[in-house]
């Protein structure tokens, strides 16, 4: 399953860069100001991920690429038979979306000017998951939306600095996002909706 060898390369990754060493600081200026300069009036960081979702919508809906990632999605197996490339749109996937989390990898250690093998991007997948959900990709497959995506990060974030704000712990951000993950996949599920219909209407 893709999410398992995401799981086990992520841990592995982790355990060499902790190998590698642990609590590098960075004090080149240049990189420091990724997370400190502006570009046209914006903060950098926002001006890159604004770059990167834009480069993600022409690549997804200016290019036969997103009908491609969507059939693959929706149904593997018959686009293989329709005469996709499913291994090679998939790998193109994977690719783009390492590119996208090493920039992201980047911005962080800008902004803590530490490369820390430890804690850097802990529980992210959770993050990134909850984020593509909330913005309406199905987890099955078949559709997605990156604006929404876009959105649901947003939210998120709102939501995990609210609650560093008012002085809640930490694992109080864990608890609420491990509940709305669970609340979307269920609401996701057409065996779970079509329990709550008949629930709804009654014996």
């Amino acid at each position: 399953q893709p999410i398992v060898a995401t799981l086990i390369v992520m841990v592995a990754g982790r355990g060499v860069a902790q190998g590698v060493g642990q609590n590098v600081p960075i004090t080149s200026s240049t990189f420091t100001y990724i997370d400190n300069g502006q570009f046209l009036g914006l903060p950098l960081p926002i001006t890159l991920a604004l770059v990167m979702l834009a480069l993600t919508a022409l690549l997804t809906r200016g290019t036969a690429l997103g009908l491609f990632i969507r059939s693959i999605g929706n149904n593997a197996l018959a686009s293989r038979y329709a005469g996709v490339q499913v291994r090679s749109v998939t790998f193109a996937v994977y690719v783009f979306s390492g590119l996208c989390a090493a920039v992201a990898g980047v911005i962080y250690a800008s902004d803590i000017r530490l490369a820390d093998a430890a804690n850097a991007g802990l529980y992210w997948e959770l993050d990134a998951i909850l984020a593509a959900v909330v913005g309406g990709t199905l987890l099955t497959g078949g559709r997605f939306s990156l604006v929404g995506a876009a959105i649901g990060a947003v939210l998120l974030k709102t939501m995990t600095t609210t609650i560093i704000r008012d002085n809640l712990q930490v694992e109080a951000a864990l608890v609420v996002k491990a509940v709305i993950v669970l609340a979307v996949c269920l609401l996701q599920s057409e065996a779970f909706r079509r329990r709550l219909r008949l629930w709804r209407a009654g014996p």
